[in-house]
C-alpha cells in the first residue's frame, strides 16, 4: 500500500471516530438551544465572534502562539448565555474561518474543513460538560463573582478547552506529519495553553464587568485590548513594510551598482577638470574670502591674519610697534534712509578711495562692512602721531561728496589702539580700537585712544546688564513712592512710583545708573511692565485696606521704547484687569522728547490709552522741544513743571515767569499742573500764588518705601500745619480749609 493511501485511510478513520462525537455535541446544542436568551447583545456577540473573531489575532513574537479574540468571545458566551450557545458559536466560527481561508486562496481541503468544525464542536462540548459537571449552570458561576470558585471555574474552562482541543488537533497533525501524538502535542499544542488561559481571563473580566453593570470597567478592558491589538497590527504592518522596502532597496542597490561604475568613470573625468579649475580659481576665492565685495579693500579676516603676523614677529623677539585705527561714519543711516542705499554705497566707495590715498607703504586700510573701516599703521607708534593721522582722516572725510547736483556731508569717529608684545590676540586689539571708537562717538569727539578704563567700564556695563536681567526676573527691583500733594488743601492726592534697584552686593543703585542702560538694551520694556503691575497692585491693596484711600492715584513713568511696541495698549489693559485697578487711578507719565520723536504715532497711541480710562501726564515740561501746535493735540491731563525751574524760582525772576507761563498755558488748555522738586516754603507759597494745583518734593517727603507710605495714608493731612500751626485740629474734625484764598 502506498504511504499516501495509508495516510488517507488513517485520516478517514480519524474522521469517522470524530464525526459522531462532533455531531452529538452539535445536536445537543441545537436541541437545548435557549431561545428565551436571544437578545440584541447576543446577536452582536455572535456576529463579532463568527465574522470578525478570526481577524482579531496577535502572534506573540518568536512563538507559534496566536492570541485570538474569538476564544475569549466563545468563553464569554458560555459564561453569559450558557454552554449550548457557546458550542454553536464555536462551530460557526470554525466553519466561517475555514471557508474564509479557502476563499483567500489558502490550500485547505474540504476534509480538513470538516475536521476543524468537528474539533470545535467536540472541544466546545467537552468544555461545557466539564464546567457544567463541576460548577453547574453559568448563572451559578456568575453568582460566585468575588469568590475563589469563580477563579477555579475560569481555570477549569480554560484547561478543559485546552486539553480537548490540543489532543484532537495533535492527533490530526500527527497523522498528517507521520509523527507521534506526544511529540506534536509537546512541540505545538502545549503553547496553546497560553491562548486559552488569556481568553478565559479576558472573558471572565468582561463577564464580571457586564454583570456588575460596571460599563466603565468593561470599556476600559475593551479599550486596553483594542489598543494592544492596534499597536500589534501597526507593528506587524511596519515590519512588513520595512521588509518590503529592504528587499526593494537590495534590488535597487544591485541595479545601481552597475550604474555607479559608469558614473564613477564620468566623475573621475570631471574631477580632473575640476582640479584644474580649482587651481585656477584658488586665488580668486582667496580674494573673495579676504576682501570686501563693495570696495575691494581687505576685510576683517585679512586684518586678523595681518595683525597675527605682526604679533608672531613680536613673540619671536623682533621689535614690533603698530597702531590700529577703527573708523565709523557718523549718521550714515540717515544717508541711507534719506537718499537711498545706492547713494550710501557710493559714499562708502568714495570713502574707501579717499582712505586708500592716505596710506603709506606698509600700511593697510580695510572695510569691515557697513560704514566701518580700519587702518593698520606700521610707522606710527606714539599717541601724538596716531592722533595727528586720525585728525587728518577726519578732515579728509569731512570734505563733501559731490554726486551730480548734490553734496553729501558726513563725519567720522575714530578709535585708536596700540599693539605690541603684550597683546595676546588680534581680536583683542580690534576690540579695543572698536571700544575707543564708540567712546569717541558717545563723547562727540573725532578720535579717542583706548585705555584700560574703557574695557573695565564695558565689562562693568555688561555685568550690570546681566545683573539687571536677573534683577527683573528675581524681583530685586523695589518701588519707592513719593507723595503728590494738593497744594490748595495741603493734603495727599496720590503718589509717583519710582523704581530702585536693591543689588545684593552693591546695595541700593540709583536710577540714573541703570535706567539709561535699560533704555539702551530694551530691558526697560519688561521692567516698566513689572513696575506698572506692582504699582497697580499696591494701590488696589491700599484702597481696600486703608480708609479714605479710594481717591488716591499713582503715576508711573512710561519709556519712549514702549511707543515702538504695537501691543502696549493691550498690555496696559491686561495689567488693569489682573490687578482690578480702576483705570482713573492710574496716570502714565511721558516726556516731551518721547512724544515729539514721532508725534503722529505717539498721539494715536496716547488716544488709545486715554480711551481705556487711564490719565496721561507730560513729565519734565519745559526742558524739551515740544511745540504748541502739537501740545494741544496731545490727549493729556497734566503738565509737570520740571524741578530745574522750581528750584531757581527764588534766584531768578525769569524762571518764575517761565513757571507762571507754563501754569497759565495749562489752565488755558484745561490741564492740571504738578510742580516737581518743591524743597522750601518760599517755592510752595509762590506756586500757590501762581495757581499751581499739585506738587511734590522733599518739602513734603522723599520717595519712601511701602511701610512709610502706609503711615502717610493713615495721616493724609500731616502737611496742613506747614503754613498754619493750628490746622491739625481742623483736619481732625474733617474740615478742609481753603488756604490763601
Amino acid at each position: 500500500m502506498e504511504p499516501t493511501d495509508r495516510k488517507d485511510r488513517i485520516i478517514n478513520l480519524y474522521l469517522s471516530l470524530l464525526f459522531p462525537m462532533g455531531v452529538a455535541a452539535l445536536a445537543w446544542a441545537v436541541w437545548r438551544f435557549p431561545v428565551e436568551r436571544v437578545n440584541a447583545p447576543l446577536i452582536v456577540l455572535s456576529i463579532v465572534t463568527i465574522f470578525f473573531g478570526s481577524y482579531l489575532r496577535i502572534q506573540l513574537p518568536r512563538t507559534k502562539i496566536h492570541l485570538t479574540v474569538s476564544d475569549a468571545l466563545i468563553f464569554l458566551s458560555l459564561l453569559m448565555y450558557g454552554a449550548e450557545i457557546a458550542v454553536l458559536l464555536a462551530v460557526l466560527e470554525a466553519a466561517f474561518t475555514s471557508i474564509n481561508f479557502r476563499r483567500q486562496g489558502v490550500a485547505i481541503k474540504p476534509k480538513t474543513v470538516a475536521i476543524n468544525i468537528l474539533i470545535a464542536a467536540v472541544s466546545g462540548g467537552v468544555t461545557a460538560f466539564a464546567v457544567g459537571t463541576v460548577f453547574g449552570s453559568s448563572e451559578i458561576i456568575i453568582g460566585g463573582f468575588g469568590t475563589t470558585s469563580f477563579f477555579w471555574a475560569l481555570t477549569v474552562m480554560a484547561l478543559s478547552q485546552f486539553l480537548a482541543n490540543s489532543i484532537l488537533v495533535a492527533a490530526f497533525v500527527a497523522i498528517k506529519s507521520e509523527s507521534t501524538i506526544w511529540r506534536v502535542w509537546n512541540e505545538y499544542c502545549l503553547n496553546a495553553l497560553v491562548m486559552y488561559v488569556s481568553g478565559a481571563a479576558m472573558a471572565g473580566t468582561s463577564a464580571w464587568a457586564l454583570t456588575q453593570i460596571n460599563f466603565a470597567l468593561f470599556a476600559a478592558v475593551a479599550g486596553f485590548f483594542a489598543l494592544v491589538y492596534m499597536t500589534y497590527r501597526r507593528y506587524v504592518d511596519d515590519v512588513k513594510t520595512t521588509a518590503a522596502q529592504a528587499e526593494k532597496a537590495e534590488h535597487n542597490r544591485a541595479d545601481d551598482a552597475e550604474q555607479h561604475i559608469v558614473e564613477l568613470k564620468h566623475y573621475v573625468e570631471e574631477l580632473e577638470k575640476s582640479s584644474k579649475a580649482l587651481r585656477w580659481s584658488r586665488e580668486k576665492f582667496r580674494q573673495a574670502a579676504y576682501h570686501d565685495a563693495l570696495t575691494g579693500l581687505p576685510n576683517r579676516n585679512f586684518f586678523i591674519d595681518a595683525i597675527e603676523t605682526l604679533l608672531d614677529r613680536g613673540r619671536a623677539g623682533q621689535e614690533v610697534d603698530f597702531a590700529v585705527l577703527f573708523l565709523d561714519l557718523n549718521r550714515f543711516r540717515t544717508i541711507n534712509d534719506s537718499l537711498g542705499h545706492s547713494t550710501g554705497d557710493r559714499v562708502i566707495r568714495h570713502t574707501a578711495k579717499r582712505l586708500s590715498e592716505m596710506t603709506n607703504e606698509g600700511d593697510i586700510v580695510g572695510h569691515f562692512g557697513g560704514d566701518e573701516f580700519a587702518f593698520i599703521l606700521n610707522e606710527i607708534n606714539t599717541p601724538e602721531k596716531a592722533e595727528a593721522f586720525a585728525e587728518k582722516i577726519a578732515n579728509c572725510i569731512a570734505e563733501p561728496f559731490r554726486f551730480k547736483s548734490r553734496n553729501v556731508y558726513t563725519s567720522v569717529s575714530i578709535g585708536i589702539a596700540f599693539g605690541g608684545i603684550d597683546t595676546i590676540k588680534a581680536e583683542d586689539i580690534l576690540r579695543d580700537a572698536d571700544m575707543a571708537m564708540y567712546y569717541a562717538k558717545d563723547n562727540d569727539k573725532s578720535c579717542a585712544i583706548f585705555d584700560k578704563t574703557m574695557h573695565t567700564k564695558a565689562v562693568s556695563q555688561q555685568q550690570m546688564e546681566t545683573d539687571l536681567r536677573y534683577a527683573i526676573v528675581c524681583n530685586e527691583l523695589e518701588l519707592f513712592y513719593q507723595p503728590i500733594i494738593d497744594l490748595n488743601k495741603l493734603m495727599l492726592s496720590g503718589f509717583e512710583a519710582l523704581v530702585r534697584w536693591n543689588h545684593p552686593e552693591r546695595g541700593l543703585i540709583a536710577p540714573s545708573e541703570f535706567i539709561p542702560l535699560s533704555e539702551e538694551t530694551g530691558l526697560v520694556i519688561p521692567m516698566t511692565l513689572e513696575i506698572l503691575r506692582s504699582a497697580c497692585g499696591q494701590i488696589v491693596d491700599w484702597q481696600g485696606r486703608i480708609p479714605d484711600s479710594k481717591a488716591i492715584d499713582v503715576s508711573v513713568n512710561l519709556s519712549g521704547k514702549h511707543f515702538t511696541q504695537p501691543h502696549l495698549v493691550q498690555q496696559i489693559k491686561t495689567i488693569l484687569d489682573e490687578t482690578k485697578m480702576n483705570p482713573a487711578c492710574l496716570k502714565l507719565e511721558i516726556t516731551e522728547s518721547v512724544v515729539m520723536e514721532n508725534a503722529e504715532n505717539a498721539i494715536s497711541m496716547l488716544r488709545q490709552i486715554r480711551d481705556i480710562g487711564v490719565r496721561l501726564s507730560v513729565d519734565d515740561f519745559g526742558t524739551g522741544y515740544s511745540s504748541l501746535s502739537y501740545l494741544h493735540r496731545f490727549p493729556i491731563d497734566t503738565l509737570k513743571v520740571d524741578r530745574s525751574f522750581v528750584n531757581m524760582m527764588e534766584d531768578d525772576g525769569e524762571n518764575a515767569e517761565i513757571v507762571h507761563t507754563i501754569i497759565a498755558m495749562a489752565q488755558t488748555l484745561k490741564l492740571n499742573v504738578i510742580a516737581e522738586g518743591i524743597e522750601n516754603l518760599y517755592q510752595l507759597n509762590q506756586l500757590r500764588i501762581l495757581g499751581c494745583e499739585y506738587g511734590q518734593g522733599y518739602l513734603f517727603s522723599r520717595p519712601v518705601q511701602v511701610a512709610e507710605i502706609e503711615k502717610i495714608l493713615v495721616d493724609r493731612y500731616r502737611w496742613m500745619n506747614i503754613l498754619t500751626p493750628n490746622l491739625p485740629a481742623a483736619a481732625e474734625s474733617g474740615e478742609y480749609l481753603e488756604l490763601w484764598g
